[in-house]
């Protein structure tokens, strides 16, 4: 499951001199209107009216807010070159703000350049020490370049900072999760859940880890609640068949790996499962699911075909 990256859209507004719908004349005012259009979805008319701006050459203070806010624009429009060089020029000209060093750590991020967006990040809390979410964005990239203990560190100091973010605890939740901490992945999923009850994520990654622990019950109950808030992924459902299979209730299990199929039609991992219960409620069609799964990932033949072929015996 995704690890939360969270891009924080710092756009000036200047104090408006003319009413919105005359042609601006000053940088201002193309800014002002940029972040009009940019709010409203239109990013080619934003960049186009910072870019104006720009043109104009203001003061350094306001072309620096002017190339933050086109970089913002082109990250809308996941053109993240374009939004690294423009953030570049704002740190040129206020090498003192924080958010300009932050928002290009995400832009890197995005661009997979995660030590380099570690180093923005790192940068943005030196200038803002309480900057919560530079810690679980650098969480986030040391996070992607395996380094869990660090990611974890940095997500507790910024849980320490603002205790209230349901992401970083989400996020920590993730980390525990991979290095096989499932106690403190699950108590981290539930503090996002007790400030958060439809963050439907939490009690998925949640039940996979009540299921590593073998609480099958508390896993087909995360499973249910999630459904309650999506009710067409293919993965929560095929998760809720998996954890119903491994309690014995096989009615359940073929139910919820059928509604898998449905939405997901080439979910050879359902096919196979299905197959399997079908077997032992010695269905007649369970050969179709298996050959239907076999097709659909080869590799599954190994796990699966001894099974498959031991029903054929007489």
């Amino acid at each position: 499951m995704k690890v939360w990256s969270l891009l924080l859209l710092i756009i000036v507004v200047f104090a408006p001199t003319i009413v919105r719908s005359q042609t601006p004349k000053t940088a201002e005012e193309y800014n002002n209107r940029g972040f009009d259009r940019q709010n409203s979805g239109d990013h080619d008319g934003a960049i186009d009216d910072f870019t104006k701006a720009i043109a104009l050459k203001p003061k350094p203070a306001t072309l620096a807010t002017l190339y933050n806010n086109r970089a913002n624009a082109f990250m809308s429009k996941n053109n993240f070159d374009a939004a690294i060089s423009d953030y570049s020029s704002a740190i040129q000209l206020q090498p003192g703000e924080y958010e300009n060093y932050y928002n290009r750590g995400v832009a890197l991020h995005n661009k997979n350049s995660f030590d380099a967006a570690i180093a923005d990040f790192t940068k943005a809390i030196e200038l803002f020490p309480r900057f919560a979410l530079a810690y679980n964005n650098r969480g986030n990239a040391r996070s992607a370049k395996g380094d869990l203990d660090g990611a974890i560190a940095d997500y507790a100091k910024a849980i320490a900072i603002f205790p209230q973010s349901p992401d970083t605890y989400y996020n920590r939740g993730i980390a525990f999760q991979a290095k096989g901490n499932m106690d403190d992945a699950i108590k981290d999923f539930t503090a996002v859940l007790s400030i958060s009850p439809d963050f439907y994520l939490a009690n998925v990654n949640r039940a996979v880890a009540l299921l590593e622990k073998g609480d099958l019950d508390g896993a087909i109950a995360d499973y249910t609640r999630a459904l309650q808030f999506k009710t067409d992924d293919a993965a929560i459902y095929y998760g809720r068949g998996s954890a119903r299979q491994k309690k014995k209730d096989f009615a359940g299990a073929l139910a919820d790996y059928t509604k898998t199929i449905s939405i997901d039609p080439r979910h050879a991992l359902a096919y196979a499962n299905r197959g399997v219960v079908k077997s032992l409620q010695k269905m007649s069609d369970a050969d179709a699911d298996f050959e239907m799964a076999f097709r659909l990932d080869p590799s599954l033949k190994t796990t699966y075909r001894e099974f498959s072929e031991k029903r054929r015996r007489p």
